[in-house]
């Protein structure tokens, strides 16, 4: 697998790439490294886990909480439960440490592990990487300090997580639901129980789709990566509005009573101007990547507001706002954080907070929306190139600054080396398609012949 920790944990094929013994020894090995850094100092530790429905997440399960008690770790087991809500019981509980096997939206034959360290925040890269140390350390020989007797830690079901959780998303709500349709598709993922009964209680009529997870159809043709059923069952039920999420419920995108998509950029839109009014957008900003939309930008401009921008990753996004202090984030994609509720990206949450939006104002979600005009955004991936070479091709430094003289004012090019992969993606944005498909076209040329 390379360097085991990406962007967001460990992820892989389950029971090829990411294994039981994979599993179990990175959950020793994050053990003993926190106990090292004096996170247990003082007390016998405790750790929080949970999963999304995937089928090989009963196993690594099994796994994680064989190597957390061999470790004199005490286990929590929450059962299956949306990544954000792990993070909350986290710090809502006290924990040392927080645990979570899902591989978001990903396919349901991948798997991933997640660590969260107490307060429910991610852990640092630092501290991942130490973690990938030791875990390499003890593989190749070196044994482990192992407690015994009454030194081992515990293992019980936590069965009150669901209902602390459900009861802590209704509370942060400024206002009720009552008199909402709205259809929630849950990618037959971790948030297929906790969404709708937080809904429910807040006061919405509830239709769901995608909300019977057997281990095997997480992610398949619906939720947050494929919007068709949601729009098609938005417009049949009449309903105000659709929520979607993806497999572990860190994601929301929406889709309005005509069918149409509310992306990310435009979710933060609209509760930008809800918080703003509430008093509670810290420093007048949002937090956004170099993917967020330029109508994003320009509708943040007008309405008074700053973005600041990161990296491409929710840990970018989410490291800014706690430097800088500031309250509001997300990425395109859906990844949505109210820091002053969740530690990460909170799909059923970000829901929520849309529908009190449309609730208080009495205006529809498409109006709401309407905040910001999205440019169109053309997206060329171009393989088999040398992606370190981006930023000091004379040739294609030409070629980015002509498109941009040509573009002006309405239009933005962004070239950006991939993390993973020996390919460069071309993003141009533009207000005509057929300019934006023109130039991106050109530019992809360009960084052929340029890095080739």
């Amino acid at each position: 697998m390379g360097r085991l920790f990406g962007t967001d944990g460990v992820r892989g094929v389950a029971n090829a790439d990411l294994t039981a013994e994979l599993a179990l020894g990175l959950s020793v090995a994050a053990a003993h490294v926190l106990a090292e850094t004096g996170t247990f100092e003082g007390h016998r530790p405790t750790a929080v886990v949970g999963r999304d429905p995937r089928a090989s997440g009963e196993f690594l399960e099994a796994a994680v909480v064989a190597g957390l008690a061999s470790a004199g770790v005490d286990v929590l087991r929450v059962g299956v439960l949306p990544t954000p809500a792990v993070a909350y019981l986290t710090g809502a509980l006290g924990a040392d440490l927080g645990v979570m096997l899902s591989a978001s939206h990903n396919a349901m034959p991948d798997n991933g592990i997640k660590f969260f360290a107490r307060g429910g925040h991610k852990l640092a890269d630092e501290l991942e990487d130490r973690i990938e140390s030791v875990y390499e350390e003890h593989r190749t020989g070196a044994p482990w300090d192992r407690p015994t007797g009454g030194g081992v830690g515990r293992v019980r079901d936590y069965d009150e997580g669901f209902d602390k959780y459900v009861a802590h998303l209704v509370a942060v709500l400024p206002n009720r639901l009552d008199g909402l349709k709205i259809v929630l598709d849950e990618a037959h993922g971790a948030a297929a129980r906790v969404s709708p009964e937080a809904f429910s209680r807040a006061g919405a009529t509830v239709v769901t789709i995608g909300a019977e997870p057997d281990g095997l159809n997480i992610n398949d043709g619906c939720g947050s990566t494929h919007l068709d059923l949601l729009k098609a069952a938005v417009v049949e039920q009449e309903a105000d509005f659709g929520i979607a999420h993806d497999g572990d419920a860190d994601r929301c995108l929406a889709v309005d009573g005509q069918g149409n998509e509310v992306d990310g950029d435009q979710i933060l839109a609209i509760l930008a101007l809800a918080m703003r009014e509430a008093g509670t957008l810290r420093g007048d900003a949002v937090v956004g990547t170099v993917m967020s939309n330029l109508g994003f930008k320009l509708a943040m401009e007008r309405e008074g507001l700053s973005l600041v921008q990161t990296a491409v990753g929710d840990r970018y996004v989410l490291e800014s706002m706690k430097e800088h202090g500031y309250a509001l984030g997300g990425e395109q994609s859906g990844h949505v954080i109210v820091l002053d509720h969740a530690t990460t990206g909170d799909g059923t949450l970000t829901g929520l907070m849309l529908a009190a939006r449309v609730a208080a104002t009495g205006r529809s979600l498409a109006e709401l929306a309407s905040v910001m005009e999205r440019l169109p955004q053309v997206l060329v991936n171009v393989p088999n190139v040398d992606r370190n070479r981006v930023g000091t091709s004379a040739e294609l430094a030409t070629a980015v600054a002509e498109a941009e003289r040509e573009l002006g004012s309405t239009g933005r090019v962004l070239l950006r080396p991939s993390g993973t992969e020996p390919l460069v993606r071309v993003m141009v944005e533009a207000a005509d398609i057929e300019q934006a498909r023109s130039v991106a076209g050109r530019l992809a040329d360009v960084v052929k012949s340029a890095l080739g």
